[in-house]
Parts: C-alpha cells; sequence; structure tokens
C-alpha cells in the first residue's frame, strides 16, 4: 500500500466521521436522537481510528484485526443512521442517505482490505 493511498482512506474515513457530527446537529433534540447520535458518533469515530492502528500495527494479524473492528464500526454505523432515518419526520434525508452509501462503501472497502491480506 502506498502512502498516498493509506492517506486518502485515512482522511475518507476522517470526513466521514466529521459529516456525521454535522449531521447529528440538524437533527431534533428528543431522547431517542440523543441516545442513537451518541452511538453513531462514537462508531462512526471509531472506523478511521482503528484504521490508523492498523496503518501502525506491528503484525499483519495486528493489521488485520484492526481492520475488521473498521469494518465492524462501518456496519454499526449503518444500522445507528438507518435508524436515525426512519425515525425522524424531517431529518435531512438525503444527507442520511449519502452517510449511509459512505459507510457502506467504507464497509466494502475493509472487506477488501481483509481478503487481500489474508
Amino acid at each position: 500500500m502506498t502512502q498516498n493511498s493509506k492517506y486518502d482512506l485515512e482522511e475518507r474515513t476522517f470526513q466521514f466521521a466529521k459529516e456525521v457530527r454535522l449531521f447529528i446537529k440538524s437533527l431534533d433534540k428528543t431522547i431517542s436522537n440523543f441516545e442513537d447520535a451518541k452511538q453513531v458518533v462514537r462508531s462512526s469515530g471509531s472506523i478511521g481510528a482503528n484504521y490508523i492502528e492498523a496503518n501502525e500495527s506491528l503484525s499483519k494479524k495486528d493489521f488485520v484485526y484492526r481492520v475488521k473492528i473498521s469494518r465492524k464500526e462501518a456496519k454499526e454505523s449503518i444500522y445507528w443512521l438507518r435508524l436515525i432515518n426512519e425515525t425522524n419526520k424531517n431529518p435531512d434525508c438525503n444527507k442520511a442517505e449519502e452517510l449511509i452509501q459512505e459507510s457502506t462503501e467504507l464497509k466494502k472497502i475493509f472487506s477488501a482490505i481483509i481478503e487481500k491480506s489474508k
């Protein structure tokens, strides 16, 4: 993996986490949104944090383990974003769908990395 491609995915995961946080600010302040938002903020940030740790790993086994965590967190982000999207009357639906799509793409990228690392 080249330094540029590593940086690009690190930056992409950062931008995803940032966009999730900006989207969350647009939601109504309800108990369920507050709780769901806390979950998606954690999972979206964890995607990139674990990928950065993977790039600093000391072994191939540790690298694959961290990338698997990134994939798991991407799946979890999809879940929380779908829940938020389907339980709010007037959220920015386009933005929610864009975030779900980006999380799905990240999940697929991490799956491909895992497969190539075997």
